[in-house]
């Protein structure tokens, strides 16, 4: 398993905003973002807007699944969020972990973007997922971001939660479209920014349009409180 950073303190966005729980942060993604505020974990090559190349070796770190796991147990902790990078590159090695967790009482939580079909073990195992398509803003072409068969099958499971990262009113056109092609209910609309300033900016220009269309909101918690300092 190669995982990239830390545990932190608390969840930061979504459904489950504010509740106590650990991370692991897996690295590798199969998408690359330019506003992306985790190019540490995949931009080897320095293409998103940080311009930085950072190195895989010192920012990757192999761990047996029984290691993370006991790592992640010793929080104490009620829930776990397995996020990225892309979590659902690594599935295989994600079943025994999920197994091991759940099997200690841990719920589970895992960040996708949505261009993977999940594994119908971890389906079983009861694994929430956090679906984040990303619109045209984020950079890469359709066919790559737009998956049909992932988000068909993401959308059929009544706890996933689709979470969109939004600028600008124009993007809302843009989520309506993708959940009404996918049979997406579940929406989420988060605002897109790595400072608080950017965060609350784009949250007032959107929010009233959101509830007006009757979706649902979250903030980015994290980077209201850390900006973008990263874990230790």
């Amino acid at each position: 398993m190669r995982s990239s950073a830390p545990p932190s303190a608390f969840q930061g966005e979504g459904r489950s905003i504010g509740r106590r729980c650990a991370f692991v942060r897996l690295g590798g993604c199969n998408l690359s973002c330019r506003w992306c505020d985790t190019p540490y974990t995949w931009d080897w090559t320095g293409s998103s807007d940080t311009g930085i190349k950072f190195d895989p070796k010192k920012e990757l770190h192999r761990m047996p699944v029984g290691t993370v796991a006991e790592k992640l147990l010793a929080y104490g902790v009620e829930l776990v969020v397995i996020s990225g990078g892309e979590p659902l590159n690594q599935q295989n090695r994600l079943v025994p972990l999920v197994d091991e967790l759940i099997r200690h009482g841990v719920e589970i939580e895992i960040e996708t973007n949505g261009t993977r079909v999940p594994d119908e073990r971890l389906i079983e195992a009861g694994v929430r997922f956090n679906v984040s398509p990303k619109l045209s803003h984020a950079g890469d072409p359709v066919e790559q971001r737009i998956v049909p068969d992932a988000l068909r099958s993401l959308a059929r499971l009544p706890s996933s939660t689709f979470k969109f990262v939004c600028r600008e009113l124009a993007d809302l056109d843009e989520v309506a479209e993708v959940a009404d092609a996918f049979g997406i209910t579940s929406v989420w609309i988060m605002p897109e920014g790595q400072t608080s300033e950017e965060v609350n900016g784009h949250m007032q220009k959107l929010v009233s349009t959101v509830i007006d269309r009757g979706w649902n909101t979250t903030t980015r918690l994290h980077t209201l409180v850390w900006g973008q300092k990263r874990g230790v």
